[in-house]
């Protein structure tokens, strides 16, 4: 199904001072130019309150990357903060838009994650426009999300061939609100280019709140409008992860409307899906077992089968952080310790030309992680 062709780093954080030496949240985006850039989280530690964003930027079809001099603004309306996940968007031939979401750091003291209330650190969704293939930036501006609240980025930007785009992101709760947590996936849409978008339109959410559909990465499909999402998908009355869930969606007007969510055979976490031209469905996934890998699935059916014989696996990591939980009889408290320990995850992958993807991900040790890239060729489908 696939064959490995070449692989090496994006992104070395091993050559910068130690205020740099974490760099994951990866994404990726191909220009028509032929320009490729890659984002991360770019910080001291993981969900650190001096964490930025960083961009390379690849003119050979990601075989030699150079880390971009572009730097982005943490403080916002004079309030210290800090940034995470930088994806990017061709909405135009030449005109960029990029998408982080913003944490209040006004008290450095506090951790991204309260343990007690079980809310997250006020946060904003914010945009920036390039027109020079993302050598500079234009100031940011707020993504409105309504009435939610602790909403962050979750993945790429989908964008159809009609031009429109949907931005992809998760709400919670905020640090101080002692109310229960309800966890929802959500879209905004835009048809101008990012100048205006829809009210939130909902992708996930368990009716009983009992399972997390949590980092939803989002696919266009064969048509406008259409997508398919994968979910980390997390049990808080069974205590586990279960395998990664699929819905299929598609978006008209301000409307949505979903098929029932679905599982996979697939174990893992983070899953970002690929829908090939021949409609063949990939996903690149993330699975902490031990030892912990990336793994690039395909299904020849749209999502309904994925035959482990075909899957392909990219990386292999030893994690070698303080891991407190398993895959069973998970303290929630202590799993989001946990994901700010995680040296290895965030997978992306993207189409390249003559039938190739290139896939994205971070990995390392504890104190030092860098972004790693690899080539992988598809063969064609077997006939039977």
């Amino acid at each position: 199904m696939f064959t490995m062709e070449d692989r090496g780093l994006i992104f070395d954080t091993t050559q910068q001072p130690i205020e740099g030496r974490i760099a994951y949240f990866t994404s990726l985006c191909v220009l028509r130019s032929g320009t490729i850039l890659c984002g991360c989280q770019n910080g001291p530690g993981k969900h650190s309150p001096q964490s930025s964003i960083r961009l390379s930027r690849s003119l050979d079809g990601g075989r030699s990357w150079e880390l971009l001099a572009c730097r982005f603004e943490t403080g916002i309306g004079g309030v210290p903060g800090s940034l995470a996940g930088a994806e990017v968007v061709e909405v135009a031939p030449g005109r960029l838009l990029l998408v982080a979401t913003w944490f209040d750091r006004s008290d450095p003291d506090r951790p991204l994650f309260d343990p007690v209330t079980e809310g997250i650190l006020k946060s904003k969704m914010l945009l920036s426009v390039s027109t020079d293939d993302g050598q500079t930036w234009s100031d940011w501006r707020e993504l409105l999300t309504g009435d939610l609240k602790g909403c962050a980025l979750t993945g790429p930007i989908v964008r159809w061939n009609d031009g429109s785009i949907a931005i992809a992101f998760e709400s919670f709760k905020e640090f101080d609100d002692l109310r229960p947590g309800r966890h929802a996936a959500w879209i905004v849409v835009s048809r101008d280019g990012g100048e205006s978008f829809s009210p939130p339109l909902l992708v996930a959410q368990h009716p009983e709140h009992k399972v997390y559909f949590w980092d939803q990465r989002l696919c266009p499909g064969p048509t406008p409008g259409t997508f398919t999402a994968l979910f980390w998908t997390h049990d808080l009355a069974e205590k586990r992860d279960l395998d990664v869930h699929l819905r299929h969606g598609v978006v008209t007007g301000d409307a949505i409307a979903t098929t029932p969510i679905q599982t996979t055979p697939i174990p893992g976490q983070i899953a970002a899906p690929w829908r090939l031209d021949d409609g063949r469905l990939l996903a690149f996934v993330v699975d902490r077992s031990r030892p912990g890998t990336m793994t690039l699935w395909c299904s020849p059916d749209g999502g309904e089968t994925w035959p482990a014989s075909d899957r392909l696996v990219v990386y292999t990591h030893d994690e070698r952080a303080a891991i407190t939980q398993g895959r069973e009889n998970i303290d929630f408290k202590q799993y989001w310790e946990d994901m700010g320990k995680w040296s290895f995850g965030h997978p992306a992958l993207r189409s390249l030309s003559e039938g190739r993807l290139l896939l994205a991900w971070y990995a390392g040790v504890p104190d030092c992680m860098s972004l790693h890239w690899a080539r992988v060729r598809i063969n064609e489908r077997d006939p039977r």
